[in-house]
């Protein structure tokens, strides 16, 4: 039989939490329009696998990615809605891609805009020009921005571009309102003379009330991530506390039980010992499972519907496991190590010093995957 490790990909998780944030931007912006809701799927749908987030988010308005392969792949699976590129294309051949498979861009350098005026293609691309509002990673300097926007309503205006919308991204979201508030401030300062679209509201700007209200323009898109995931993007406030539900739960058994005497130590590098007799399981999970080799003895694991934890140091292929917790599990015995029955994936990621993000992205190809 194959090794006993799965990840279970559960698209109803998905569906339904893309209504629960649907629901929730319609309770908070009540009266100044809904946002319409770009589901992100960067990274193979946070490692949920491209395929099963489309039927999780067949229902959003759009699809957000990285790769042009992956907005390529959707609309091979049949997908006619709008699909944009976050950090939008790299070379001149992108081009043509983008336009005919009708992929949106992000616009976020003056080289980009170069392109587009030397290039040749069949039909407008939709564009969100970015402002740097304060990350410091992708977009215009504030200073540079109108100018930028002009070039773009030139393109536009030429038949390159079609709809040329305004987005940015916020740094502190999920822990500074003050840091975000003068992000969007900044944001509707240079952009309030602008026309077009807007998108600001990353997973923790979405779930904050009054945020996206706060975004002027009767055309707003949200492009929430994680939370659709089922993981928080809050270290304070778990994913359940907003009706969210874990899309991915990684599972497998364990393949071996035996009794360490007082004094005996587990693993690598013989980092936990007993301090009195105890049984320990080996579970068929390690880091090339994807599983953090980082976790530290006491990260929180299901054995048999008991919660226990790892102790020792995570292995290539294996990890162990306290089973004082549950007496009763022997070779075979369920073990949950996040998701549905288990702890969530931010509990893991928590203990691991690391995000729920992460773990998510990292579960390996040899990983078998089933979808719900």
């Amino acid at each position: 039989m194959p090794r006993p490790i799965l990840a279970t990909i559960d698209t109803t998780a998905l569906a339904h939490n893309l209504q629960t944030v649907a629901r929730r931007l319609g309770q908070d912006t009540s009266g100044v329009g809904t946002p319409s809701i770009w589901a992100v799927m960067k990274a193979r749908g946070y490692g949920h696998g491209i395929e099963a987030a489309l039927r999780g988010f067949e229902q959003a308005d759009g699809l957000a990615m990285l790769d042009l392969d992956e907005a390529v792949r959707c609309r091979e699976l049949g997908w006619a809605g709008p699909l944009l590129l976050l950090e939008g294309f790299f070379e001149p051949a992108d081009l043509d891609v983008l336009s005919h498979y009708r992929v949106g861009t992000a616009i976020h350098c003056a080289e980009q805009l170069d392109m587009l005026e030397s290039g040749q293609i069949s039909a407008p691309i939709d564009a969100f020009v970015k402002l740097n509002t304060g990350m410091h990673r992708l977009g215009f300097q504030p200073g540079e921005y109108q100018d930028a926007f002009v070039r773009a309503r030139a393109l536009r205006d030429g038949g390159v571009l079609g709809a040329v919308g305004k987005m940015t991204h916020f740094a502190r979201a999920d822990d500074d309102p003050v840091v975000t508030r003068d992000q969007l401030d900044c944001f509707n300062r240079v952009t309030e003379s602008l026309p077009g679209p807007v998108s600001v509201c990353n997973s923790a700007a979405t779930l904050t009330p009054g945020l996206a209200a706060g975004v002027p323009g009767d055309s707003q898109w949200v492009r929430p991530g994680i939370c659709l995931y089922g993981a928080s993007p809050f270290a304070d406030r778990p994913a359940e506390s907003f009706g969210l539900r874990p899309a991915m739960t990684l599972s497998t058994r364990l393949i071996s039980t035996h009794t360490v005497p007082a004094g005996g130590a587990v693993g690598y590098g013989q980092i936990f010992r007993a301090s009195t007799d105890m049984r320990v399981g080996v579970v068929a999970c390690g880091y090339a499972d994807g599983y953090p080799r980082h976790a530290v003895t006491g990260t929180p694991i299901t054995v048999a519907g008991v919660r226990t934890r790892l102790v020792g140091r995570v292995s290539m292929d294996m990890l162990a496991v306290d089973l004082d917790p549950v007496p009763g599990a022997g070779v075979g015995a369920p073990v949950v190590l996040w998701g549905q029955g288990g702890p969530s994936v931010d509990e893991v990621a928590a203990s691991c010093g690391t995000i729920g993000y992460e773990l998510l992205c990292a579960v390996a190809p040899r990983v078998p995957r089933r979808e719900l």
